[in-house]
């Protein structure tokens, strides 16, 4: 699904592999599309029966000669956390890449996405980003069901370049990875470049649409990563993930760029300035326009699954996303809590209960007052019978090294059964 962490996957398996395959992206988050939430669900189970018919009965029921590739054309939303549905359609190419892909570039001109046809000036735009940029990101992978959804992008704006297009003119339709190349300079040898793309409705609210990371040390190899020269220019490409987006007629396309992305991606060990020069710097858009033969795709059958298990609850579930902003100690923190409650699940007399405290924190910009801490707490109990776990991890740095803390604690009815702690020091290698 779009709001899943690994959706860029299917989209280099059509691209590379050279055997029979198919390609499906929905709205959904990481689920089985069968429960898929954001909605449409559809009926995968039956998809998945007709595709293993074909290739492992060897039964003669045409699904080869269905499109490759198929996904959901995500229409424009407000931005919230938590969608039932994505308003869009369904959409299909026989091959990817796909000849019915074509290329829109803009230049960045000082907050401007400019037309290629237009003369740009080339100016230097410096950028140091606070570390609140990306407390309203979400999740990198949108686990089980929302709320964890990115959240209106002016909230972040404030601390990155931004570059906005013209009012369109005319609905525009996306399918496939933008792309930024951009030409800069860095203040600091480790440094990172993250790159929003927004839907602006006329009312100012910006939906994030896709997003990109790099880690500069990166800029030409994974494998084998360079420290930036203090000064130089560089040329970088950044591929943004993967995305089927309409932007309406009177929306504005929103390019944002920051030094920092946290908690989503750890910052660079020091604050970073990038210089980013404009008229030398340019973004891209995988434009497809409407095909015809969309409107003649089969559609999916509703969903079905196996009948679930008789289960009664007796705790509610508790959700939430919490930023705090302390200004008196001007310390920031994001609190996720993930409480699924007390589940009995009546044929087998068996209580589960799952609790999950995420906490992300920081001190005004000091880098070495950074901190991801998860508590976990899961229990079963049947009768008299009931175990728990307790486990911590808790991840801070330094210029130099990441620290790891983790305990693990095991109950069997009141008593504790079984204790450890990890402590570790990783150094940090242009990371």
């Amino acid at each position: 699904g779009w709001a899943d962490g690994y959706s860029n996957t299917v989209f280099r398996l059509m691209e590379h592999l050279s055997v029979p395959r198919k390609g499906l992206i929905g709205p959904w988050s990481h689920k089985y599309p069968h429960e898929g939430v954001p909605g449409p669900a559809i009926g995968f189970l039956q998809e998945v029966k007709t595709w293993w018919d074909r290739w492992l009965k060897g039964i003669e029921n045409g699904i080869e000669e269905e499109p490759m590739f198929r996904v959901w054309m995500q229409e424009s939303v407000p931005p919230t956390t938590s969608y039932r549905k994505r308003p869009g359609r369904w959409i299909a190419e026989n091959s990817w890449p796909s000849p019915n892909v074509e290329e829109l570039s803009f230049i960045l001109d000082r907050g401007r996405l400019a037309t290629t046809d237009e003369k740009v000036q080339e100016q230097a735009l410096p950028i140091q980003s606070p570390l609140s940029v990306g407390l309203f990101a979400g999740k990198w992978c949108s686990y089980q069901a929302p709320p964890d959804l990115p959240h209106d992008q002016r909230q972040e704006d404030g601390g990155a370049l931004v570059f906005e297009s013209d009012f369109l003119e005319e609905d525009l339709e996306i399918f496939g990875s933008p792309r930024v190349v951009l030409e800069l300079t860095s203040s600091e040898p480790v440094a990172m470049a993250a790159v929003r793309l927004s839907d602006v409705a006329p009312d100012d609210k910006a939906t994030r649409v896709s997003y990109g990371l790099l880690n500069l040390t990166h800029r030409e190899s994974h494998e084998q990563p360079e420290a930036l020269e203090p000064g130089k220019r560089y040329r970088v490409s950044i591929q943004l993930n993967g995305v089927a987006q309409q932007f309406p007629k009177g929306h504005r396309l929103r390019l944002s760029i920051s030094t920092s992305y946290w908690p989503l991606a750890w910052p660079s060990p020091k604050p970073v300035q990038l210089t980013i020069y404009s008229g030398r710097s340019s973004f891209t858009l995988p434009v497809r326009a409407p095909q015809a033969s969309d409107t003649e795709l089969r559609p999916f059958e509703e969903p079905e699954g196996a009948e679930p298990l008789k289960k009664t609850l007796l705790q509610p579930s508790q959700e939430s996303w919490r930023v705090v902003r302390d200004l008196a100690s001007d310390v920031s923190s994001l609190e996720v809590l993930l409480d699924t409650g007390t589940v009995r699940y009546d044929d087998i007399d068996m209580e589960i209960s799952s609790r999950t405290l995420e906490t992300y924190t920081y001190r005004a910009d000091e880098y070495d007052s950074l901190a991801g801490e998860t508590r976990w707490e899961r229990k079963f109990k049947r009768g008299n019978w009931e175990i728990r776990t307790v486990t911590r991890t808790l991840l801070t740095s330094n210029e130099t090294d990441f620290h790891i803390r983790a305990d693990l604690d095991a109950y069997e009815g009141p008593s504790r059964v079984f204790s450890r702690s990890w402590d570790r020091v990783i150094p940090r290698r242009l990371v």
